[in-house]
């Protein structure tokens, strides 16, 4: 299959994923709604596909979502294979993408960085003028 249209099935496979996480159609309790599909990677022959999942929730609720969709794997790739005609359909396999929660983690850390420096600045500023 060409890169292209791996990338559109990739791209297919998460929204459809989305989908069935959000309308709640995936009935283990534990998967959250609020769980966020990043990204699917297909390997090349349509083997495997690997699930990025995401969320703001804890680190521990996270690991429990995914553990249900891996559980529930069998049933969306069933779903999923009704929508989508394509000859093979890849194994999907869940896992924690921690990339996002890190990513916010580091804009906090920089937002509180520049304001405790506004902070020395106005500090500093306010001794020159006494």
């Amino acid at each position: 299959m060409g890169q292209y249209r791996i990338q559109r099935l990739n791209d297919q496979l998460r929204d459809e994923i989305s989908q069935l996480i959000l309308r709640g159609e995936v009935k283990d309790p534990r998967v959250n709604t609020f769980l966020s599909i990043n990204r699917v990677e297909v390997t090349q022959d349509l083997s495997y596909g690997k699930v990025f999942v995401s969320s703001f929730l804890t680190d521990g609720d996270v690991k429990l979502g995914v553990d249900g969709l891996n559980a529930a794997a069998g049933f969306i790739q069933r779903e999923i294979s009704k929508k989508l005609r394509i000859y093979k359909f890849p194994k999907l396999t869940f896992v924690v993408d921690a990339g996002m929660k890190a990513g916010f983690n580091m804009v906090q850390k920089l937002n509180e960085l520049e304001k405790e420096e506004k902070e020395r600045e106005e500090n500093s500023s306010e001794q020159k003028e006494e």
